[in-house]
């Protein structure tokens, strides 16, 4: 279990190396910025016009990059920051992006986000990683979107719809990967406050503060960001409070080595709903959640979360002479939660626990882990080509704990004694991933790149109280699996690329596995599952067009079903899922300022044994509209589009296709650039979902009773910025 001193020992790392980062003495003679060190992702530059607004590639949301082997959108912090509500998370950045779908019902960043779908595959069968570290619960490869990184911080992001090349790493490569990067530090100093007001009572302030280059510490920059949010949020009752902590420093050893450092704390308090049914949407409306009556399962005092997160690391990269180069990262990063709930919120169980008819039931847990890694990768630059080769470490510890209790007796153990402990579990989950990979580049354009990758993952398992059966269990099991890779990016001319891929994803089987008695264990006969993906596309870019499209195929193999053999649960590998679609996006720059943007994808994914959709993929998706960026103004006009899908197996809980309309309209004055009697900085006001629809856009689950669960589209929203540079 973890403790307060566990979160001391937490934030006297993060204090201690953020201390040691800037007392490290000055080497060499001539700084010379590297940049962060990055481990995945490919972070390319956006093309030729890169340093003007009047561009194609500065302009688009999405782009591939030439040097793409797989299908990648990249999208820009320029985007970010011109059209995301600095409340917003990773998955209101991402929803941009072709075959992306996702569900955040209380307005962006409000809440934990719900269903975020790629192409079909669910949060949990595709990595997220932050600067190259893959982070994540580890029973299930999960995210929170709201524990982490908040917009303001957040530089490009990457979609990679494929399970990469051989050095891709991470315990879900299956569906794809979401590189989050970190914004870098101003060259120059300056103090940066800023706030944003909008809907649903919604207030977001902070301050950033950039030191600049130092010159006594060989031109080392950094940035401290902090920053608070309070909302109300769109539906009723769904407060949230959140305040975060994130610091960034960057430091040239010599002019061939370079040190990053990065902390971030996050603190959180949300409120929590299960969905509202039809009957409740049609008579409280679209946006009821949770109730204010202390007497209801669904009352907002019970349901809701308190969260902690820290997220570390240092990185290192330097050029060893020789052709050689190390990129190194260590890291850590932890999540503490306790969680209340009711019984059955918005259900019709009645009230009643073991000390009265009347009393309110519910569940009380605990979910705390932390993660320690490291990533080494290495380089040897040869004549013909790059040779990589290195590994990743992980070593994640979790803590899981749930209770039933009586909330109207202060959460009373219900009943008393074990009878109301439904787990106590302590689980662990150790990873490694060694790989080399070759981009062998035989003529001019043409890079050729086969890897194999070795992954190695053991579960363990300790638990008094066992998730499932309610037994003493203590078990372990060990998986590995080797992936191989081959991708082809061949530059025809400095504005056409064509690529093809052939590579094995992965992804190991989830913790429930362990959730059966020693019998079930040893009846049960599970490998990772796997994909293999067929993948080809093309790039064009120039200053006024940028175009890219992709074909797929991906084969999912060895799906984890389960059966109850003697009353004991046995896991087996089972059939698949076909995937197969097409997708394409294009920026084109008109002139004066003005471009067009569009995306869109055709998506269909099929069970290879019932040969019905799979749930929550939908049919295609797609986005269009027009951006104004000149003279300090920015303007933006964007629809997103998500097709019809089903929200449950089976083909069954059918939802409509629907589109959001929203729009961005702000000016920034530079320093130096703007009228004198301004102050530099930025006013902005994003507007999400102009039209005010409502409609049903998820299944959010079942009550007790089986009555559907659902999420609406939040409602028309403003939210207005200002940020002032000094």
């Amino acid at each position: 279990m973890y403790s307060k001193n566990d979160k001391k020992q937490a934030a006297l790392w993060s204090g201690l190396g953020l201390a040691v980062a800037f007392a490290l003495p000055a080497f060499g003679q001539s700084p010379v910025d590297l940049g962060t060190v990055q481990a995945n992702g490919v972070a390319g530059g956006t093309g030729s016009g890169a340093a003007t607004v009047e561009s194609a590639p500065y302009q688009a949301p999405t782009q591939a990059p030439l040097a793409a082997i797989q299908p990648t959108s990249i999208i820009s912090q320029q985007y970010i920051q011109n059209n995301v509500a600095p409340t917003g998370s990773y998955d209101t950045v991402i929803n941009i992006a072709p075959s992306v779908s996702e569900v955040s019902p209380n307005g962006p960043g409000l809440a934990e986000n719900q269903t975020l779908s790629i192409r079909g595959f669910q949060d949990g069968q595709f990595n997220v990683t932050f600067d190259g570290i893959p982070w994540g619960d580890s029973n299930d490869f999960t995210h929170h979107t709201t524990s982490y990184f908040m917009a303001h911080d957040i530089g490009q992001t990457i979609v990679d719809r494929g399970p990469g090349t051989a050095s891709t790493i991470g315990n879900a490569t299956f569906g794809g990967t979401v590189s989050i990067l970190s914004q870098d530090p101003s060259d120059t100093f300056k103090v940066s406050p800023y706030v944003t007001y909008g809907s649903f009572n919604t207030v977001n302030g902070g301050i950033q503060v950039d030191s600049g280059a130092i010159g006594s510490l060989n031109g080392a920059r950094g940035f401290i960001d902090a920053e608070g949010l309070h909302s109300d949020g769109y539906l009723t009752n769904m407060a949230l409070d959140r305040k975060n902590f994130f610091a960034k420093l960057i430091v040239p050893l010599s002019s061939n080595t370079v040190l990053t450092f990065v902390s971030m704390y996050n603190e959180l308090h949300q409120n929590i709903s299960l969905g509202s049914t039809k009957a409740q949407i049609q008579q409280f409306g679209p946006n009821f959640a949770l109730s204010a009556d202390p007497t209801s399962q669904a009352y907002f005092g019970y349901n809701y979360d308190t969260i902690q997160n820290d997220f570390e690391y240092i990185g290192l990269k330097s050029d060893l002479g020789n052709g050689f180069s190390v990129d190194n990262k260590l890291y850590t990063y932890a999540y503490y939660h306790h969680g209340f709930n009711g019984s059955d919120p918005n259900g019709n169980t009645p009230n009643g626990t073991f000390y009265g008819p009347n009393n309110v039931p519910g569940q009380m847990i605990k979910n705390d882990y932390r993660s320690v890694g490291d990533i080494l990768r290495m380089t040897k630059t040869f004549s013909i080509g790059d040779l990589q080769f290195g590994m990743w470490y992980d070593y994640q510890v979790n803590t899981r704990m749930q209770y039933e209790v009586d909330y109207t007796l202060g959460r009373a153990p219900n009943p008393p004694g074990p009878s109301s402990i439904d787990r106590i579990m302590n689980d662990t989950l150790t990873t490694f991933q060694p790989y080399v990979q070759f981009d062998f580049k035989p003529i001019e354009g043409l890079t050729i790149s086969p890897g194999l990758k070795f992954n190695y993952f053991r579960r363990g398992l300790d638990a008094a109280v066992n998730q499932g059966t309610g037994m003493p269990a203590n078990y372990s099991q060990e998986y590995s699996a080797l992936t191989p890779s081959l991708s082809v990016n061949y530059r025809i001319n400095p504005h056409v690329s064509v690529y093809a891929q052939v590579a094995e994803g992965f992804l190991a089987p989830n913790l429930n596995v362990l959730y059966t008695t020693p019998a079930g264990l040893a009846g049960s006969s599970v490998t990772p599952q796997k994909s293999w993906n067929y993948q080809v596309g093309a790039v064009y870019k120039d200053d006024r067009l940028v175009l890219s499209g992709d074909l797929y195929y991906i084969d999912f193999s060895n799906l984890i079903g389960s059966r109850t053999v003697a009353a004991n649960t046995q896991f087996f590998n089972q059939g698949g899922v076909t995937y197969k679609g097409f997708e394409a996006e294009g920026t084109y720059y008109v002139g004066a300022g003005f471009s067009l943007y569009a995306n869109g994808s055709l998506n269909d994914a099929t069970s290879q044994q019932t040969h019905q959709k799979i749930a929550n993929a939908p049919e295609a998706t797609g986005a269009f509209g027009v951006i104004y960026n000149k003279n300090g103004i920015y303007g933006s006009l964007i629809e997103k589009w998500v097709g019809a899908r089903f929200g449950d197996v089976g083909q069954t809980q059918g939802l409509q296709p629907y589109g959001v309309l929203n729009a961005s309209i702000g000016y920034t004055n530079k320093k130096g650039e703007g009228p004198s009697w301004m102050l530099p900085g930025t006013v902005r006001l994003i507007a999400n979902n102009l039209l005010d629809t409502h409609v049903i856009n998820g299944l959010a689950g079942y009550t007790a009773d089986n009555t559907p669960l659902y999420w609406t589209v939040p409602g028309r929203s403003f939210f207005v910025t200002a940020t002032i540079d000094f």
